[in-house]
């Protein structure tokens, strides 16, 4: 039972459950962002460079022969990844730095109470004076 309880306190630590939904997050928001490029972004940027479909782009190795298919080097899949992988990295750059700045606002000190005025000076004065 020893084991069943701590494998229970692990799973239900904040740290655990924050990651499962990062990870969750994350991959929905890859799905996103791969739309994003594959849908919007290379399109026209295929047309700007001639029509050209970036997943197309590939260098033929070997020609297939028989029943062995072609060995083919298909960069194009690799631009389209580098692409995805920039998007994503610069979003997340963006959210991060957006979160930090709110921490920042957050954990700012508090304001030292501001000092005496010279008349709560002079009444303390007398105060320690009456007390003597």
């Amino acid at each position: 039972m020893s084991l069943l309880k701590e494998f229970k306190e692990f799973a239900l630590k904040g740290n655990v459950v924050d990651l499962a939904v990062a990870v969750i997050i994350g991959g929905a928001f890859g799905k996103i962002v791969s739309s994003l490029v594959n849908d919007v972004i290379m399109p026209p940027i295929g047309v700007l460079l001639g029509g050209v479909d970036f997943k197309d782009l590939s260098i033929t190795i070997k020609a297939a022969e028989g029943d062995l298919p072609a060995v083919v080097l298909s960069y194009g899949n690799f631009i389209q990844n580098v692409v995805d992988f920039v998007i994503i990295a610069f979003v997340i750059f963006m959210a991060i730095k957006a979160m930090n700045s709110f921490k920042k606002k957050e954990a700012a000190a508090p304001a030292a109470p501001p000092a005496p005025t010279p008349s709560e000076k002079l009444l303390e004065e007398i105060r320690d004076l009456l007390k003597k």
